[in-house]
């Protein structure tokens, strides 16, 4: 079975900019590094920023882009992304920016070229939408919330 491999193409919007990257041959997510060249950026506990990367991409059309936090400094310093994962559709061109958020007990200061999030591109399904009047029927029905266990 033959797999076309898409193209990630990638624009400096800053000639200081990272260009993604992965950092393993079987990362799924391409990591996303901070453009602060006129210095780092702290973020207090509690505390949100909006943090350039730099960088514009054309994402394959029927493929979206995943913004998620990076599981290391989510880890070590409680950092993660509000609207996580976030998405960049196909058709946008800016400069990719992410929403970081501390919530750590300490202040955390991103540096420029500090790997801040990963992008991981996937195909997306564009479904017909139709209206009816009821939903076929199914095991769990309207059972949310923890309706299947903890």
């Amino acid at each position: 079975m033959s797999h076309v491999q898409p193209t990630l193409l990638v624009r400096k919007v800053h000639p200081q900019a990272e260009l993604p990257r992965r950092m393993s041959a079987e990362a799924a997510g391409m990591d996303l590094a901070a453009c602060l060249p006129d210095g780092p950026v702290e973020l207090a506990p509690g505390e949100r920023r909006l943090i350039p990367t730099g960088v514009a991409v054309a994402i394959p059309s029927g493929h979206e882009g995943q913004v998620r936090p990076r599981s290391g400094l989510a880890l070590r310093h409680g950092l993660s992304i509000v609207n996580a994962p976030g998405t960049i559709d196909a058709d946008y061109r800016g400069e990719l920016k992410v929403i970081l958020v501390n919530l750590g007990a300490a202040p955390f200061v991103v540096a420029h070229g500090e790997r801040i999030a990963q992008l991981v591109v996937a195909p997306v399904v564009f479904p017909a939408v139709v209206e009816v009047q009821d939903l076929p029927a199914a095991a769990r029905g309207d059972g949310g919330f923890g309706s299947t266990g903890v």
